[in-house]
């Protein structure tokens, strides 16, 4: 038999404060080595009401690609760089 459900999407979940089953919405919260990990909040009130992780490590390579291509370089003599004095 195939796995025919690879992946769930809340839409709706119980929230605690509100009291009943609302719209939630899905919130980043982490890019880790071993996948991604989000927050389901309340759409009416913000509460976290749950969470997921997505076992995909491909963003955390592409974000660690990034970062380090942003990773500002020091020179080769060992001090950093320094900018210019603009000058008034």
């Amino acid at each position: 038999m195939t796995d025919a459900y690879q992946e769930f999407e809340a839409a709706q979940l119980f929230c605690p404060r509100c009291r009943r089953a609302v719209a939630v919405r899905k919130k980043l919260l982490l890019v880790l080595p071993t996948g991604v990990k989000y927050d389901y909040v309340c759409g009416e009130c913000g509460t976290a009401v749950g969470g997921k992780v997505d076992h995909d490590p491909t963003t955390f390579r592409e974000t660690s690609r990034a970062a380090a291509a942003a990773t500002p370089r020091t020179p080769p003599s060992g001090e950093p760089f320094r900018r210019p004095r603009q000058r008034p």
